[in-house]
């Protein structure tokens, strides 16, 4: 991964060197996981957990096809495209293809810790990791290389150790990993099936791809629900219910906070941001529902109104740290509106859940069809 970070520019003619350049954290940022390791092999020891078998050769093998081995392949067209788009457009691409690259990079690192860590207590699984890392490796590369088409790239090998490592346990990153692999499956399809239909508003070619990337994406959420599956503490109590829930607003509220701060790159392919946002938060959600024990009802109005609010206020507080107040009167504006936004998150946790979960908790058997 470290050669997607060298500087692309030498390589076209006429274009300037490429700038090398890392990520402005905030809370809303794509984040860095890692976990308990040791707690990781305990759970993927087949002589502890019985629920671990032979079946997950199955998975294995659908990961070894590696259907898109050379999908991922670039022309002229990208960096012709990327030199006509000029002021606000540009700006929004390249952020697009910077959040993009860092949040497959952080994959990247995950999987292939996870992998490693495994290769002695189960192989099989640890083979399954190692071949989603290449996955996110691909993704990360491939993003990386169209930031070079805007003489930019962005530094893997700086991020990898520079920016701060978010800890979850082994059950919260299942959690968290499905459900990011499977929003990004319905945001990537519903970009290209959008793009296929109005092609008048495909401005840049990486969307061309997207139809075959997604399919990675749901073969590695299909993955986390097997192995899920094969942990059914994780599923079937009410602490189980409480967190499957919690990790779910807590991805459709980034995603939904994080996009409307950026409506003009949705606008920009022809999409209106709210609406594609509670389309990709309706689909992910019924999908989760066939393996977390409780969902959110996303699909009663009054959970978007909680979003909506949630964007004023949001708004708000980015009005705030960019006034010239002292950080002291920053600090203390700041207060009523994170209540206000706490208020908001905790009255949309508390809303009737969807009573969900279908699968055969005794099996691990992934149904995977593509």
């Amino acid at each position: 991964m470290s050669s997607a970070t060298t500087s692309q520019a030498a390589a076209e003619k006429g274009s300037k060197a490429s700038t090398k350049k890392g990520i402005k954290e905030t809370l809303l940022t794509p984040r860095f996981y890692t976990t308990d390791f040791d707690e990781m092999e305990m759970l993927f020891n087949t002589e502890i957990n019985k629920n671990l078998n032979n079946s997950e050769l199955r998975v294995l093998q659908e990961f070894k096809k590696d259907y898109n081995q050379t999908h991922f392949v670039r022309n002229k067209e990208f960096k012709e495209v990327a030199d006509k788009l000029q002021g606000p457009l540009r700006e929004i691409f390249v952020e697009f293809l910077e959040r993009s690259c860092t949040a497959e990079f952080s994959g990247f690192l995950l999987y292939k810790e996870l992998g490693r860590r495994l290769k002695k207590t189960n192989p099989v699984v640890a083979e399954i990791f190692s071949l989603m890392s290449r996955d996110e490796a691909r993704h990360a590369g491939f993003l990386n290389k169209g930031l070079s088409d805007f003489n930019l790239a962005l530094d893997l090998g700086f991020l990898t150790k520079a920016r701060k490592y978010t800890f979850f346990k082994p059950k919260f990153i299942f959690y968290a990993t499905y459900l990011s692999e499977k929003i990004g499956y319905w945001r990537y399809i519903t970009i290209y099936r959008h793009l296929k239909a109005n092609p008048e508003f495909q401005c840049y070619p990486i969307f061309k791809y997207f139809e075959n990337w997604c399919q990675d994406e749901n073969r590695h959420g299909d993955f986390f629900s097997a192995l899920m599956k094969a942990q059914p503490q994780f599923l079937n109590d009410w602490k189980a219910k409480l967190w499957a829930r919690f990790f779910c607003l807590s991805v459709y509220v980034t995603m939904y906070l994080n996009d409307c701060q950026r409506t003009a790159f949705y606008e920009g392919i022809g999409l209106d941001t709210k609406e594609f946002d509670m389309h990709v938060i309706i689909e992910t959600n019924r999908t989760t529902a066939r393996i977390f024990p409780a969902v959110l009802d996303v699909e009663n109005p009054e959970f978007k109104r909680k979003l909506d609010r949630m964007v004023e206020i949001n708004q708000k507080l980015l009005a705030v740290g960019e006034t010239d107040d002292i950080p002291l009167v920053k600090n203390l504006k700041r207060i009523p509106l994170v209540a206000a936004l706490v208020s908001e998150i905790l009255a949309a946790y508390l809303m009737k859940p969807v009573e969900s979960g279908s699968v055969d908790l005794a099996e691990f058997e992934p149904q995977l069809g593509y």
